[in-house]
């Protein structure tokens, strides 16, 4: 799968598909509207800035005015707009808003004129797949992604002598190891070694992820019809956590919360991790941090991924859906252009950029886990009520609820909300 070749980026030539003004709007000038959430330096007023000033050096009959938004109020404002009949041209954001929700509801254009067949063969499957509906309409053109990852403070681990469990080098270990490891962190007085979080949806990528990839369970099928929850390996990596001294369920927080706790060293590790929790922590992080891909007993971690891109609401005006094309043409294609674009988001390319973030030690580090990006789910149908039956579930097993009991309850929950 051409997702798997992500680990060239620090040695490839560049495979950019060649950009133009294939999308150009006509020479009358045109106003359009990007409302961005804040994914790295794209909720940056200044970046954002002067990449426009780069797009109006091409295209000065283009007048782009942005929004920025944030992942508290951010939705509520959208759809806001949309039911006032004031959406914006623009949303850069990911498949499960863009196409799973916007696009499922027909609010977005088809820009599956942007997905020429060089667009196809550039970009990696795993997000060729993510950015179209079950029929095949793109809603979403992306830009760039990552793979969540779990991390451990190597500080702890070292002390407690439980680095033998793990492969740094190759940042994995098995599910065998993984309990071996917390057993010993634990013995050596490190009561809190990990959370399993579950106040809200917040962070819920990682006790997914988790779960999954214990004993290789899967959260949904291939086809993204249906949850798939209630298999053998799901439930019994859910008993497994739920028995190990030193893992907790804790509903008294979500992914942020976990992600404090980690910092502080009151847990030692967290579930709730990526290459930008690093970059915002740094500051206050007093030991060495240790990204690692979740355990597994096949050795091959699927990981949860992010990706992000541009959709394009249809507001039944022409002119601006052309116009909006050539502006994400232009920051995701151009060949000077869409390296920066991407830099500007701390994640990697869809694509074979070649090294964007080269002499970037941490960003080199980080970039050995895109490999292991797995199934790109978070498309499938009912995907809201799915991540509140999920806290909720987690929170019933807390509470002493049977395991298995609470995973056919979400199960049921959740594809009936996909079914709808």
């Amino acid at each position: 799968m051409k997702y798997r070749k992500v680990l060239a980026v620090a040695l490839a030539a560049s495979m950019l598909v060649p950009a133009g003004n294939v999308f150009a709007a006509d020479s009358e000038s045109t106003d359009i509207t990007l409302w961005t959430y804040p994914i790295g330096n794209w909720g940056d007023a200044a970046t954002v800035d002067g990449m426009i000033a780069n797009f109006n050096e091409a295209h000065p009959e283009i007048n782009v005015t942005v929004e920025y938004l944030d992942y508290t109020n951010g939705d509520d404002q959208i759809n806001t707009a949309i039911e006032g009949g004031q959406a914006p041209d623009i949303v850069l954001e990911g498949p499960e808003r863009l196409v799973a929700n916007w696009g499922a509801k027909g609010l977005m254009a088809d820009l599956s004129d942007m997905w020429t067949d060089d667009a196809k063969e550039a970009i990696y499957d795993s997000v060729e797949k993510a950015c179209q509906n079950n029929d095949g309409v793109f809603y979403e053109y992306p830009l760039c992604m990552t793979a969540h990852t779990m991390a451990v403070n190597r500080d702890i681990f070292e002390k407690a002598d439980a680095l033998q469990y793990l492969d740094e080098e190759n940042h994995t270990w098995t599910t065998e190891n993984f309990q071996k490891a917390v057993q010993a962190v634990y013995d050596s007085g490190q009561e809190n070694v990990g959370a399993v979080y579950c106040s809200g949806q917040g962070g819920d990528q990682g006790t997914r992820a988790l779960v999954n990839n214990l004993y290789g369970g899967t959260f949904t099928n291939a086809e993204h019809t249906e949850y798939t929850l209630n298999s053998e390996e799901n439930i019994k990596a859910l008993e497994l956590l739920n028995s190990m001294d030193g893992i907790n369920f804790d509903a008294s927080i979500a992914g942020g919360d976990e992600v404090n706790l980690f910092c502080n060293g009151t847990l030692a590790m967290a579930f709730c991790w990526n290459v930008s929790q690093e970059k915002n922590n740094a500051e206050n992080l007093s030991f060495d941090v240790l990204p690692m891909a979740f355990p597994t007993e096949s050795g091959d971690p699927q990981l949860c991924g992010g990706i992000w891109g541009f959709g394009v609401f249809d507001n039944g005006d022409e002119a601006k859906i052309e116009a909006s094309k050539t502006f994400i043409d232009f920051m995701a294609n151009d060949e000077t252009q869409a390296p920066e674009s991407v830099k500007a988001s701390n994640f990697w390319p869809v694509k074979d950029l070649g090294n964007v973030y080269e002499g970037d030690e941490l960003m080199t580090e980080y970039s050995a886990f895109i490999p292991y990006m797995g199934d790109y789910y978070q498309v499938v149908g009912g995907w809201a009520e799915a991540r509140t039956a999920w806290w909720n579930m987690l929170q019933q097993i807390g509470s002493g609820t049977d395991v298995k009991t609470a995973v056919e309850e979400f199960t049921t929950t959740a594809n009936v909300a996909a079914a709808q």
